[in-house]
């Protein structure tokens, strides 16, 4: 029997039995669907009627400009926080002491501050009649911190031996980091930096407790504006039209992490160069070494 360097190769009643619990499992999913979708039927929420405000152009501009709104906030919240990041990592590996401590107190507070409380505090304190940016500097101080932890250990992920043989030719810090350091941890950062870009933009729906008017707080007061159809307001229509918005726009942000995932890891692999057929140091080639 071959084993695995992880694990043992499971054998034939191991294989049965992980059959078996795989079947269970897929049977108590679709009772626990089926499950939800009686109670949702039962209580009225498939009625034809609570979809018919969606046929109308004044609900889709609606939903069009909360959509515009919210790619607005993320846009810049995702520029600031990588920012933010980039100062924040340069302090944390600065060699002055006073410097990487106060980057690292900046970075563990904001990273353990609860984001829907600072979006509220920064609300209510700093910017009252401006949400967006209340929305906005709080994204940036929470995903910036952590987008600089993202950079700090992709850059420490280089091998060593990089950077001492750059400080071995006479390079300055700040040589080395630009143009040795950071070239060769950009591959290895670009997926993680991307899939925290997909937590920035998930996180824009935080803005409806402020009264913001994203995409979020449009869907929340479309439904409550809306006439029940027999008693039932469509909550439920509102939270699939709209979670799937969001489930679309952050399958396409991963799908960019998973193709630059793909291609960084294609181009590590890389043919070498090709030697020139007339190289002199080739053996046995005209004037060249001899075996």
């Amino acid at each position: 029997m071959t084993s695995s360097v992880l694990y043992d190769v499971p054998g034939p009643r191991a294989k049965v039995r992980n059959r078996v619990y795989g079947v269970v499992s897929t049977v108590a999913i679709v009772g626990l669907i089926a499950f939800i979708g009686y109670k949702l039927d039962s209580t009225g929420q498939f009625q034809a009627g609570l979809w018919d405000d969606y046929e109308y152009s004044n609900t889709q501009q609606r939903i069009l400009d909360g959509l515009l709104t919210t790619l607005k906030t993320f846009a810049i919240a995702a520029v600031l926080s990588v920012v933010l990041g980039t100062v924040l990592a340069a302090g944390r590996l600065s060699d002055h002491k006073p410097v990487r401590w106060a980057a690292t107190t900046v970075v563990e507070f904001f990273r353990a501050m609860p984001l829907l409380i600072m979006i509220f505090l920064l609300y209510g304190a700093v910017f009252t009649s401006e949400p967006m940016w209340a929305l906005i500097v709080g994204l940036t101080l929470y995903n910036g911190s952590v987008q600089a932890e993202i950079f700090r250990s992709g850059i420490n992920a280089v091998p060593r031996g990089q950077s001492e043989a750059a400080y071995a030719i006479g390079l300055r810090k700040t040589q080395v980091m630009m143009g040795v350091l950071v070239p060769q941890a950009v591959r290895s950062m670009l997926p993680s930096i991307i899939s925290q870009l997909v937590v920035t933009l998930k996180d824009t729906s935080l803005g409806f407790i402020i009264l913001y008017e994203e995409l979020l707080f449009v869907g929340k007061s479309f439904a409550e504006q809306t006439l029940p159809v027999n008693g039932v307001y469509a909550f439920i229509p509102m939270v699939i039209v709209f979670g799937s918005i969001y489930i679309l726009l952050c399958l396409a942000l991963s799908s960019v992490a998973t193709w630059v995932e793909r291609r960084t890891q294609r181009s590590r692999k890389g043919s070498p160069p090709a030697m020139p057929a007339n190289d002199p140091n080739l053996p046995g080639a005209p004037g060249g070494q001899t075996a």
